[in-house]
Parts: structure tokens; sequence; C-alpha cells
């Protein structure tokens, strides 16, 4: 299963297990990429994560 990385348009291969808000790496650009959807496999640019800094 494959779907297109939204950043850069290379296809990038899931994982047969892969799961709904996985995060993935596209070996291409390099991007953090979240799937979406495994019906049809969708993918998107992963949240960044804010630095909490202990609060």
């Amino acid at each position: 299963m494959s779907a297109e990385c939204p950043e850069c348009g290379s296809k990038v291969e899931l994982p047969e297990d892969a799961v709904e808000n996985e995060i993935l790496e596209c070996a291409l650009c390099g991007v953090e990429l979240e799937v979406i959807s495994l019906s049809p496999p969708t993918l998107e640019l992963a949240p960044e994560e804010k630095e909490d800094w202990g609060e």
C-alpha cells in the first residue's frame, strides 16, 4: 500500500500494519507525515509538536 507525499509528490510505502494517526517519514524529502486514512491511503504533513518547557 502506498500514498503520495503532500510535500514532494513522491510515492511513500505504508507498512502493512500501518494505523491511522501513525507518523511516517518520506524517504525522498525527509518530511514527517501523518497517516490520515487507510482507505484510500492518505497522508498529510505531521503537526509540529510544540515544546512545553516543563509546563
